[in-house]
């Protein structure tokens, strides 16, 4: 099985999630906050649990605020093949770092079909312009922000709903795409 490598900035939450649905847990969980507040401690739980279950010795990893090529290398260079994934995580990654590994990311906007709901919080975009429709999207990582290749998309109806109708909804449909995404393009086999 590939390695897996997530990416966050935020809470964690989805690869909680994400994990749990797929019964495959991260080989190495990287952040970019100062400390674990706000961080979801069942995933803390969890991946420190199962890393000293497996002695895996780099299970969490800690980017600066501005991580350079080599922060990223010093972690990624660790494995073979690893499949990376972004969730919430809001840095851009160098271009070296995007050619040379396969890195995905989900973007709560459907930007294939509305390209202005690329960049930061287009949950909160669409539903302040009255969209009929929100989702997500999963695509290839470059250093554009939002620029690469889309690979799955998938919306849900927002009529009528609150600002945090919305937000639940888009983190459903994350999930569920998500799964579909690993699941069709069976990422953790190759």
């Amino acid at each position: 099985m590939r390695p897996w490598v997530t990416f966050f900035s935020q809470t964690g939450t989805e690869i909680y999630d994400l994990s749990n649905a797929l019964g495959v847990y991260p080989d190495c969980v990287v952040h970019n906050k100062h400390n674990n507040d706000g961080v979801n401690q069942k995933l803390v739980e969890l991946t420190t649990f199962r890393a000293t279950k497996l002695n895996m010795m780099h299970c969490w990893q800690h980017l600066p605020s501005k991580p350079s090529v080599a922060n990223y290398e010093s972690i990624l260079s660790r494995y073979d093949n690893p499949i990376v994934t972004l969730h919430g995580y809001l840095r851009i990654i160098p271009e070296q770092i995007c050619e040379k590994y396969e890195i995905y990311n989900l973007h709560p906007g459907l930007i294939d079909k509305f390209p202005s709901l690329k960049g930061f919080n287009p949950q909160q975009r669409a539903f302040t312009e009255g969209y009929d429709v929100a989702g997500c999207v999963i695509h290839r990582v470059t250093p554009g922000v939002d620029e690469g290749e889309i690979l799955m998309s998938q919306g849900t109806d927002i009529k009528n709903k609150t600002l945090n109708e919305v937000c639940s909804a888009l983190r459903v449909t994350a999930l569920d795409l998500w799964k579909s995404f690993f699941t069709a393009f069976r990422i953790l086999e190759q």
